[in-house]
């Protein structure tokens, strides 16, 4: 199946106190084209309007958009507005069912396992200790097939953990995770990759959105919607099996991918810094994922 969206992700900063005479940031933003998706328009909207602004790629071949603002301000709306189909993702049966030891690509002959073994090794956010290990162990039995044993793990996940937004913050550890038994996607996706790597898998954190359905009878709330986060672990000769252990699922033509990473830290929405003597900030976000047919047609550019 194959879904037309249109995005719009708004990041709002209010800053007390003082003016911001300077604000650099970067945004990953713009949905990446893969084999499943496409991205057929993105536009990036700073305001107040930045002195500066470009589109560069990351060394993973995300998107993103560098901008500085030279302008005093004590607003800053960072916006991105995208159009996007997304198909959904088709995996090689011959290669999830090879025994999971020979998907560790330290041990692969496969053309492609030197791209994944950085996705292998502990980073910032990602702590492999013996107690992650053991959690992983249950789901990777001795010649499992590979697609089995990750669908597993993904639903352990799920059910072993509550999702509580007031559990944990954009930087709890792993092991705090596995104590406290609750998070959100961020969290989860970050658990589910420290158990991959700790078997000597390779598994990289995915950011981007996730379509929702509203509650039967009830209107859909526009800007409700939140960035979300997932995981994909490499198969040779299958690619990335991208899995979503918020909602136990495989991820589907309802997942628009956006940047991944070796955790949260090198693909965060908008990071930045900024000069100025405000006292205290605060942010809001807004994001809206909606079927393009609820939208008038409207002319969005290519690329900006």
């Amino acid at each position: 199946m194959s879904r037309l969206y249109r995005i719009e992700h708004n990041t709002d900063y209010t800053y007390d106190g003082g003016d911001v005479t300077d604000s650099y940031g970067l945004t990953h933003m713009r949905p990446r084209d893969m084999d499943h998706q496409t991205c057929l328009a993105h536009e990036a909207k700073i305001s107040p309007d930045p002195a500066d602004q470009y589109a560069i790629e990351d060394v993973q071949g995300n998107a993103a958009t560098y901008f500085h603002v030279t302008t005093a301000h004590r607003e800053l709306k960072v916006s991105g507005i995208s159009i996007v189909e997304v198909r959904d993702p088709h995996y090689s049966e011959a290669a999830l069912a090879q025994p999971w030891e020979q998907c560790r690509p330290m041990a692969s002959d496969h053309q492609d396992a030197w791209e994944a073994v950085d996705f292998t090794l502990e980073s910032e956010l990602i702590d492999i200790t013996p107690e992650v290990a053991e959690y992983a162990a249950e789901s990777f039995p001795s010649g499992r097939p590979i697609g089995e044993a990750v669908d597993d793990l993904n639903h352990r996940i799920y059910t072993d953990f509550d999702y509580n937004k007031d559990a944990t913050t954009v930087t709890t550890r792993v092991p705090d995770v596995l104590v406290k038994r609750a998070g959100v996607c961020q969290d989860f996706a970050q658990l589910f990759i420290a158990c991959l790597r700790s078997q000597g898998l390779a598994g990289r954190y995915v950011s981007g959105y996730l379509a929702t359905v509203p509650p039967p009878g009830k209107p859909r709330l526009v800007g409700a919607d939140a960035t979300h986060a997932w995981v994909a672990c490499w198969v040779p000769g299958g690619g990335w099996l991208a899995e979503d252990p918020t909602n136990d699922k495989r991820c589907d033509d309802a997942h628009a991918t956006v940047a991944w990473g070796r955790d949260y830290r090198d693909v965060p929405p908008v990071r930045g810094i900024i000069y100025s003597e405000a006292t205290s900030s605060s942010m809001a976000v807004s994001v809206d994922m909606a079927p393009l047919s609820e939208y008038a047609p409207a002319t969005l550019s290519a690329e900006s």
